[in-house]
């Protein structure tokens, strides 16, 4: 998928009832550009990534990658604003960037920043692990990256929803797929199963076939 999913409480149609016609122009989406992403961990050192995947691993738009980078902490992919996502488990992060950008961070922990605040590319979020604040599973620990475009004016909060949900209903609604994103110097591609892809280095092509390990 190519284009950008634009969630639908952002869209309305416009109906005139005159002379007993009912008009209803349809209009027309300008095409969203993809955000300036970097790794959501620091560079030169080696991670694993598991592959590209949809956020609950089985099905739906494939909008997350997993990374189990060396010195365990995930950061910030880009400028923005924190928002604190809680569940009865505990919290997972979120962070809001400009065009109506989100990024997520699932697994977490000993999270680091607070529910509102301002942070650059690459401020350190937390640890990687293996929480489960709101359900879901894990094995290793990773932090679950995902993908998301709330639109113009971002203000959704998923605290107390479930896992299930969010991996379902709320990634159908407004997921964006991993597949051709670039992350830093890095391209990542879907494959054809979950957990799958590969990631490619922008500047010479240089491939890695995932799930596998690379240096960045």
């Amino acid at each position: 998928m190519s284009g950008n999913r634009r969630p639908t409480w952002l869209l309305a149609a416009a109906a005139l009832l005159s002379g007993g016609l009912l008009l209803a122009p349809t209009a027309v989406a300008m095409p969203l550009a993809d955000p300036v992403l970097a790794l959501p961990f620091a560079t030169g050192q080696q991670t694993y990534s598991a592959g590209v995947h949809s956020d609950n691993g089985q099905s739906g738009v494939k909008n997350a990658i997993d990374f189990s980078p060396s010195d365990g902490v995930a950061r910030s992919a880009a400028e923005g604003t924190v928002r604190i996502q809680r569940c009865a488990g505990g919290d997972w992060v979120t962070v809001d960037h400009a065009g109506g950008w989100r990024t997520g961070y699932y697994h977490l922990e000993d999270i680091q920043v607070r529910d509102g605040q301002s942070v650059s590319a690459g401020t350190p979020l937390g640890r990687t692990g293996n929480a489960l604040p709101c359900g879901g599973s894990s094995s290793g620990a990773h932090v679950h990256f995902t993908l998301w475009q709330l639109g113009a004016a971002p203000s959704a909060d998923w605290s107390g929803l479930s896992y299930a949900d969010v991996s379902t209903k709320v990634a159908a609604e407004v997921g964006v797929p991993v597949d051709g994103k670039v992350l830093g110097a890095w391209r990542f591609r879907a494959g054809a199963q979950q957990y799958s892809g590969r990631a490619e280095r922008v500047g010479d092509g240089f491939s890695v076939s995932l799930p596998g390990r690379f240096q960045v």
